[in-house]
């Protein structure tokens, strides 16, 4: 998959995205781009506003449904991708 298609299934719904860490490690990460889900963006929160989330091409910043917090990982790191019923 490329980014804008991962991307689109993120805006749709939640994802389960295996993928490998830059220190090897690998990671499965239950994810979304949501609205509704995803937090309001603020000030205080730089990675929830849009413009930069979206600086990267090679990154996609995520809502980690998990840790209920922003994280990225790298399009070219990704190994598989899920849709979470």
């Amino acid at each position: 998959m490329n980014r804008e298609e991962i991307v689109n299934k993120l805006k749709q719904g939640l994802l389960e995205v295996t993928f490998n860490k830059v220190n090897g490690d690998e990671r499965v990460m239950t994810c979304t781009l949501q609205e509704g889900v995803i937090p309001a963006a603020t000030k205080k929160d730089p990675l929830s506003l849009k413009k930069i989330r979206e600086i990267n091409p090679e990154v996609v910043s995520v809502w980690d449904t998990d840790a209920t917090s922003w994280r990225s990982f790298r399009v070219a790191n990704v190994t598989n991708v899920n849709e979470v019923a």
